[in-house]
């Protein structure tokens, strides 16, 4: 069951996201897909383009711009100012787990350190999501690691 939903989630997006040949970066495939110019911009605004230009591998969850645009109003562009840079990159990379994970490693309750230091958890029940954003779009592969495709922005805990 849980196999046939990742597999009709990946037929979907090879129909929702353009054919790219696996010859961008996680960075430039974000940007080529065309629906995260918030996370590319937040992305700069960290200083964090280099880092996900780099060697990886990378395993990024990648809020779209609908899930950005859901945030309370204001929210993204207080974040993007330069005296919110440090929160900024704590959001971001609570996005971002070292390595290459693909939809096929996730198991019911896993949990997975982020490059931020804080933990996500995985659950499948009702389809593939991490700490309750839904995993629309799974294993968008990039030469230095894979993209999966979220539907919110999912904060790091207080602390």
């Amino acid at each position: 069951m849980i196999r046939r939903t990742f597999l009709a989630l990946t037929a979907a997006t090879a129909f929702a996201m353009p054919a790219f040949a696996q010859d961008k970066d996680i960075v430039d495939t974000a940007v080529a897909a065309g629906s995260f110019n918030t996370l590319a911009a937040a992305l700069t605004a960290a200083g964090l383009v280099e880092t996900l230009k780099g060697e990886g591998p990378f395993t990024v969850f990648a809020p779209t711009d609908a899930a950005f645009a859901a945030l309370p109003a204001g929210t993204v562009e207080d974040l993007l100012k330069p005296e919110n840079k440090d929160k900024l990159t704590a959001i971001l990379t609570y996005h971002v787990v070292p390595g290459k994970v693909m939809s096929t490693d996730l198991t019911e309750g896993m949990k997975a350190a982020t490059v931020n230091g804080a933990e996500v958890t995985i659950t499948l029940e009702g389809g593939p999501k991490v700490n309750g954003a839904v995993i629309s779009a799974p294993d968008v592969q990039a030469t230095n690691g894979v993209i999966h495709v979220i539907d919110s922005v999912i904060l790091p805990p207080e602390g």
